[in-house]
């Protein structure tokens, strides 16, 4: 008959959240040969999470949320819109929200004239790149969803954004604690991410 006095053990839970197009480029420009294991990187991150805010007590992984952008016209990118969602939101514990990239709507301006650049003068190609819109909402929405429902007591934030920073401060008003994983190790965001 088990004892409901017994002491438990409390357990800390650690989600991480991956902002795939921030730490990719970060990643490339420290090492463009690395390459992540994806199905390694929450659980890693996770137990690392859990040795700087609560080293007595076991960690939980909880999951990995991954959020990324693909442009639709471009072969590339929906080979990795595919990869994104049928390899790595198979790993356990993952979930993956990946957003069609919008094309500008202006295109480039001269730097010197400022004269709009709508057509490439070589080959005659659209000049107006697209914008990644909606991605950094969402990994903000579910930051606050799940810490609402209370699936989490410490955050693994992987960007480098700074517009992340109000989300973080209104977090650890409700005692949810953020760490901020950069790739290299940097120091990007003062002392809001711990």
């Amino acid at each position: 008959m088990p004892d409901d006095d017994a002491p438990t053990t409390p357990r800390h839970r650690v989600r991480v959240f991956v902002d795939f197009w921030n730490y990719t480029l970060s990643m490339r420009q420290a090492d463009r040969e690395f390459l992540t294991d994806w199905s390694a990187l929450g659980p890693v991150l996770a137990r690392a999470a859990g040795q700087c805010i609560a080293a007595q007590s076991p960690t939980q992984y909880q999951g990995l949320n991954f959020y990324g952008s693909y442009d639709p016209n471009s072969a590339r990118d929906r080979s990795l819109r595919r990869w994104a969602t049928t390899v790595v939101d198979r790993f356990p514990g993952v979930s993956v929200s990946i957003v069609p990239r919008q094309r500008k709507r202006s295109p480039p301006q001269c730097p010197a004239c400022q004269e709009a650049v709508p057509l490439c003068p070589s080959c005659g190609a659209d000049m107006r790149g697209t914008e990644e819109k909606g991605v950094d909402i969402r990994i903000a929405t579910d930051m606050i969803r799940l810490a609402w429902v209370d699936n989490y007591d410490t955050a693994v934030l992987l960007s480098s954004d700074k517009d992340f920073i109000p989300l973080v401060e209104f977090l650890e008003t409700r005692g949810i604690k953020v760490l901020h994983a950069a790739f290299p190790p940097q120091v990007l965001l003062g002392t809001f991410f711990h």
